[in-house]
């Protein structure tokens, strides 16, 4: 709680508004943010007790930016259990961000995809996720500020958030799909047999963060609206291997189409807020 407060108190002299909503922006699709007048772009590295993150596409800022009414702070990458970071460091940004205000979080990944249907560069809404990390941010001892040491989980991603996406993508011409997010702790990507046995669990999309940040959201009762960004097929379902620069190839073929939904959304918050 003291690393937390002291962080918050460094960064809150220092934002261009005060934020109610939170991004948090996965591999490659942090760069809408980057020409955006106005921002105040402030280095995780300067940050007081900030973790860092050491993966190709996550830039490592914290973007500050006002839209009318709306103050938001976007996290322009995130950082991963995997690069060995304990659970608590990987929600410790989103804590700075709700000890500064946030009630809404708009989280964002690049997702292996599970479901046939879906096609790299599709766009997901989360309705619901898996948990195969192995790991919660809530274990140990209970954050009472936060929340409740047993949050329920049962509209982890509201519908009607999702809806108000839904609804500034029909005025884009945006094509919107749903599904259930499958996070792993990761770093490899999963074998052709892990991804027939995530299909039959139900999931969709398969992915190694998102899960533990919108744990932490849930606890402290923000809404969430999660977008997975379909960026190749999971292992098994297409007769080739995977790495990591399909997935950037990808995001940033739909970086116009990501930024132009996030934008719109961010308007629609404004407008109501």
């Amino acid at each position: 709680m003291r690393r937390l407060a002291e962080s918050a108190a460094w960064l809150e002299p220092r934002l261009a508004a005060k934020p109610s909503v939170g991004l948090i922006l996965g591999s490659g699709l942090g760069d809408f943010l980057n020409n955006v007048e106005g921002s105040m772009s402030i280095p995780y590295s300067e940050i007081p007790h900030f973790p860092r993150s050491t993966v190709i596409g996550h830039s490592g800022n914290l973007v500050s930016n006002r839209l009318g009414n709306l103050g938001f702070a976007a996290m322009q990458g995130r950082v991963h259990f995997y690069e060995g970071y304990a659970i608590s460091e990987v929600v410790f940004p989103l804590r700075v961000l709700i000890r500064l205000g946030i009630r809404k979080l708009i989280v964002t990944n690049a997702a292996g995809g599970i479901n046939r249907d879906l096609s790299p560069g599709d766009l997901m809404l989360i309705t619901d996720h898996i948990n195969l990390m192995g790991v919660n941010p809530l274990m140990g001892p209970n954050l009472d500020e936060f929340g409740p040491r047993f949050p329920d989980m049962t509209e982890a991603y509201p519908a009607e958030f999702r809806q108000l996406a839904h609804s500034v993508a029909r005025e884009q011409k945006i094509e919107l799909r749903e599904g259930v997010y499958v996070g792993l702790a990761g770093p490899t990507y999963e074998t052709p047999a892990e991804i027939r046995m995530l299909r039959s669990l139900g999931g969709d999309a398969v992915g190694m963060s998102t899960v533990p940040e919108v744990i932490a959201a849930n606890h402290s009762g923000l809404k969430v609206l999660g977008i997975s960004c379909i960026t190749n097929m999971a292992a098994g379902i297409l007769p080739r291997k995977l790495d990591h620069a399909e997935v950037l190839e990808t995001t940033t073929r739909v970086r116009k189409k990501f930024g132009d939904l996030l934008s719109g959304i961010l308007r629609q918050l404004s407008n109501s807020a």
